[in-house]
This record gives structure tokens, sequence and C-alpha cells, in this order.
């Protein structure tokens, strides 16, 4: 499975690249493994950060292969759209800070991966889409949900409902990606800002995300409250202690992510 996603660890930053040429189309397998991989990294002390890339500038993912739908069986169906929401599910709730590094075409369960991630930077030649209703299909990897809330009902219904296609500089007009890097850059850009990521304390971070992510469920005095709570849960961490005293000694942070 590993010849699928090849794993690199550079310091506190994992780097996960898609390696199923010639599209890195996803697999059950394939995604069963993202899954796994995340909890583990939810596991390490010493991870910070995780960038998604490709090595090909063609291709950062085309999504599902097509082939593995083209059957009456609605029990692989389900599997295959269970492995889908259950990875990407894992990727939103991973508590670092996800950065997808996306380099051609992401298409489909591609795009979802992708929006999944906190940050999405790309390269000048990528285009974005969710065909999958041109197919008789629907987005399954939580695309339908995590791009009306990032872009927008109007420019998530023109991208699923008329399947449009969007080119580099529109995803960043719409805020789909928020830069839009050289060919053969981006994986230098996405270490930039896994290097910003270090400089923060890791347990803060975790605690900020819940609570961005908790904008989603739409009862915002609820996180207001939960705001406050997480603050004072800070007290009980090391990093919280060492984050004042590096500041107040004028030194650099020692993060024990704990």
């Amino acid at each position: 499975m590993s010849d699928l996603l090849k794993v690199e660890k550079r310091g506190h930053v994992a780097i996960v690249t898609f390696n199923n040429p010639p599209a890195n189309t996803w697999t059950p397998e394939s995604l069963n493994y993202l899954k796994q991989l995340v909890g583990v990294l939810n596991e390490d002390k010493d991870n910070y950060s995780l960038i998604l890339t490709s090595d090909s500038e063609k291709f950062f993912s085309a999504g599902a292969d097509l082939n593995r739908f083209n059957h009456d069986d609605k029990g692989l169906s389900f599997e295959f759209s269970a492995a889908f929401g259950g990875a990407f599910e894992a990727l939103a709730n991973y508590q670092g800070v996800s950065i997808a590094a996306i380099t051609g075409f992401a298409m489909g369960g591609g795009l979802e991966v992708a929006l999944s991630c906190d940050v999405r930077i790309c390269e000048e030649q990528a285009q974005m889409a969710l065909p999958e209703a041109s197919v008789g299909l629907l987005p399954c990897g939580l695309g339908s949900q995590q791009l009306s809330w990032l872009i927008g009902e109007g420019w998530a219904k023109r991208m699923i409902l008329l399947g449009e296609r969007i080119k580099a500089p529109q995803a960043e007009k719409i805020g789909l990606v928020s830069e839009v890097v050289p060919t053969g850059t981006v994986l230098t850009r996405a270490l930039a800002l896994a290097e910003k990521a270090e400089k923060q304390s890791p347990t803060s971070v975790a605690f900020c995300k819940s609570l961005i992510m908790e904008a989603r469920n739409g009862d915002i005095n609820s996180a207001y409250a939960k705001e406050r709570e997480l603050f004072v849960k800070l007290w009980d961490t090391e990093d919280q202690k060492e984050g004042v005293s590096a500041f107040v000694e004028k030194r650099k942070p020692q993060w024990k992510n704990n």
C-alpha cells in the first residue's frame, strides 16, 4: 500500500505523495491507508503538519477509477463510498495543519481530498472539478458539503450541477485555493508554509482548528463558550507554559506537543 501513497518525514512534516500512475486514482485500499496514516500521525507528538502532493505535473489526482464503478453491486458501491468518506473525514479532523499542494488535474475525489485539507495551494497549470454528475454519480468524499462551505453555494452549484472545470487563476479568485505558484514549485511553497506552522504551539493549533471547524455547526453561541473553555484548558498543557515563558525570556519556544 505504501506503493500507492509514498510517505516521507522531514522533521515535523509528513509528506504524502500520490503514486498511482498515470492519473493517481484512488482505490478503497489507498483510501483506507490514508485513514490509518492520519490516525498514526495524530498520535505522533513530533508531527505538526501534513502535505499531500504528487510527483506528476499533469495529475494531482483524477479521483476514483471509474472502471471500479462499472458494475451493479450496490454493496461494492457502499464500500467504496464509505472508504472515501472515512478517509476524508479523518483528514479533515487531522490535529495538525494539512496542506494540499496541487500540481495538475484535481478531479472528483482528487479535489475532495484537497477540500479536506486546511490549506490549498496549486501550480499554475492546475485544473479542478467535481464532474461526478456527468457520469451519473455524485461526490461521495464530502465534496458536496466541503465545497459549498468553502466557496459558497453559487460556485459550488456551478461546479457540481453544471460540471464547470476551474483553472488555477479562477480557483484563487473564488477562494478554492489561497495561492497559485509556478509549475514545479508547489512542494517547496508547501514546505515553507509548514515551516510557519512549526512556529505555532501544536496544542494551540489543534484547539484553534477545532474551534474554526465548529463554525460549520452553525451554533455560534455554543462556539463562544467552547472558545473560552479551550482557552482555559490550555493551562493543562506544557506548550502553554513554554510559549509564554519563551516570549517573556525572549527566546525561541521548544514545543512538546503536550
